[in-house]
């Protein structure tokens, strides 16, 4: 009875998602380029590609519905139904994806083919790739050796792991260190926090210094920012940074001394000291080709080639096949008694691709009202946009619930039309960051600092909490995690970053 009614709801709601996209729809049409060229197009971006035109002004608002249902979903059955969640939801995820994706493919045909393969084959695929391989390498290196986990030694850790994180990318520092600090922590009853402060430090704020650090600050590179540049956030980041990780310290502190058994006693008797050391480090090396692979992408021009409509550049190609190379070698060179004991599993990354399959799908209109200004569903935001706190704040606040790489593009491109319309990209980026770097530097602190207000704010946030919860700790739910933490800690943090620095 219960599969027939669940069945019966699908197609309700596959039926009623036709309402959500308007029946009338022209295969060619006049639109504005991000630089104000007029070009005619036929299901063509702004550059001439064939594909979509700007389908943004023709998606009503409703149209982000399933979005707004997988983000729910997400935020509410780990906290009514966990076990349901935990065996279903592949099943959740794609039937978001499907609720949006078919009744769009029906009524935009080609058009929206062409915008789900080229968010599939140019935000989605490269995505996943990088984490995998960085989330395979790092699983392969173990730090090993008698570690307390007292509020000193705890600082030390979120503060090693947010300076690597800039250079060999969030989810690299987040997975090289999350099962150590967990390891070190075993023996406490409080520690919530510490996975938490973890998540806004490492696999957040510790990665806004470089390209490589956060995928935003990467798509800047490749439309022209120099690699070097993003190091003008060094005050701004170290600057939340030291509040959060003196938040951090006085609140482990507190819970340090609170606790009835203290960490040295338990270390003494029940643990074996051993020298701190790292095994697997081999996978340094597979590390560094991941490295160089990301900057070899943004480095050179080698052409492309066209799949399924959409433009793919062919260095991009090579740095997917590089990467995943290098994530073998890493699985074929490194002892499996080695990954057993770092506690390594596939369920983390497998939790995350599932789940940002369906929220890459869905995310599609919402992106596309965006990109499309003022004159779009969502004007009113863009056109909201003028100061650098502006910038700052509606940046940040967007990527903290949809993916943070386009929503940067997105108001990177709106800086770029309100300061030098009409001027070409090259010559525009230029100008930006010499004339106008106080806009730049609040479009991107915003992206990277404030994908750590929630969970799918950035994912290594997922994958973190995946293994956190492997590891026995009860972690918050999606508003959980928001009202215990998030608005009590990076809020006041953001707001006097803003007083300080836009």
């Amino acid at each position: 009875m219960l599969k027939k009614a669940a069945i019966l709801f699908f197609i309700l709601f596959i039926a009623g998602g036709f309402f959500l996209i308007p029946q009338e729809h022209h295969e060619g049409e006049t639109t504005t380029t991000e630089h104000g060229e007029i070009v005619q197009t036929e299901h063509g971006d702004s550059h001439g590609h064939s594909g979509h035109g700007d389908i943004g002004k023709e998606l009503p608002i409703w149209s982000a519905v399933p979005f707004v249902g997988i983000l729910l979903s997400i935020a509410l059955f780990p906290l009514l139904a966990p076990k349901f969640w935990h065996h279903n939801f592949g099943k959740i995820s794609f039937f978001w994806a499907i609720a949006f994706s078919l009744p769009f493919l029906i009524f935009y045909k080609s058009a929206a083919f062409y915008e789900i393969s080229h968010i599939y084959l140019i935000d989605y695929i490269p995505f996943i790739i990088l984490l995998w391989a960085l989330y395979t390498v790092s699983g392969g290196i173990l730090l090993k050796g008698s570690i307390k986990g007292t509020p000193l030694s705890n600082l030390v850790i979120l503060l090693i792991g947010t300076l690597l994180s800039s250079w060999i990318g969030t989810t690299g520092s987040a997975m090289l260190l999350i099962r150590p600090i967990i390891r070190a922590n075993a023996h406490r009853k409080n520690k919530v926090h510490i996975v938490v402060f973890f998540i806004f430090l490492v696999a957040n704020i510790g990665g806004s210094l470089t390209p490589l650090g956060d995928p935003p600050l990467f798509l800047g590179f490749l439309h022209g920012v120099s690699f070097f540049w993003t190091l003008k956030l060094v005050p701004h980041m170290a600057f939340v940074s030291v509040i959060l990780l003196g938040a951090f310290f006085l609140l482990d502190t507190f819970y340090y001394k609170k606790e009835e058994v203290s960490s040295e006693n338990v270390v003494e008797k029940d643990i074996k000291r051993e020298p701190i050391r790292l095994v697997g480090t081999l996978n340094f090396i597979f590390l560094l080709g991941i490295i160089i692979g990301v900057l070899f992408s943004g480095s050179v021009k080698l052409g492309e080639t066209t799949i399924f409509g959409v433009h793919v550049a062919y260095q991009n190609l090579a740095r997917d096949f590089f990467l995943v190379l290098m994530g073998v070698l890493s699985l074929i060179f490194t002892k499996k008694a080695l990954r057993k004991e770092n506690n390594f599993t596939w369920f983390p990354i497998q939790e995350v691709a599932i789940l940002f399959a369906g929220i890459f799908m869905t995310i599609i209109p919402a992106l596309a009202m965006l990109k499309s200004g003022s004159s779009g569903p969502l004007g009113f935001i863009v056109a909201a946009v003028k100061e650098p706190w502006q910038y700052f704040w509606v940046t940040g606040g967007l990527s903290s619930f949809l993916d943070n790489a386009p929503t940067y593009l997105t108001f990177f491109n709106t800086a770029l039309g309100q300061f030098f319309p009409g001027q070409p990209e090259s010559v525009a980026v230029v100008k930006l960051m010499s004339q106008k770097a106080l806009y730049l530097k609040a479009i991107s602190a915003g992206a990277v600092f404030m994908g750590a207000m929630t969970y799918i704010g950035n994912a290594p946030n997922f994958m973190v909490k995946s293994i956190a919860e492997e590891n026995d700790i009860q972690m918050p739910s999606f508003f959980g995690y928001m009202v215990k933490y998030s608005l009590i800690f990076l809020v006041p943090a953001f707001i006097i970053v803003t007083l300080v620095f836009f």
